[in-house]
């Protein structure tokens, strides 16, 4: 339902999933950039045991944390109302 209690039009929807793969899409890819930075030496060098450790461990753990806070940044960002001079998604 939006702000009028109406029903969404076609577009509306339409600009949702536009938004919602626009996210998912550009968490993946930012996920996979910093899995890459952190966990990349690791995977190409030979590190010391440890340290191969540490960073691979640290890359699984940063990447999920990277794609959720993507997504939801994006999400936030499209679902806020428009404010007055800046376009908003209905524009």
């Amino acid at each position: 339902m939006d702000v009028h209690g109406g029903r969404r039009s076609q577009a509306e929807r339409d600009a949702m999933t536009v938004e919602i793969g626009y996210a998912l899409v550009s968490a993946a890819f930012a996920a996979a950039v910093l899995f890459g930075a952190v966990a990349g030496p690791a995977l190409l060098f030979d590190l010391p045991d440890p340290l191969s450790t540490v960073l691979l461990r640290l890359g699984l753990v940063v990447a999920p944390l990277v794609f959720a806070a993507r997504v939801v940044s994006v999400l936030l960002r499209f679902h806020r109302p428009a404010q007055p001079g800046r376009p908003g998604p209905d524009s």
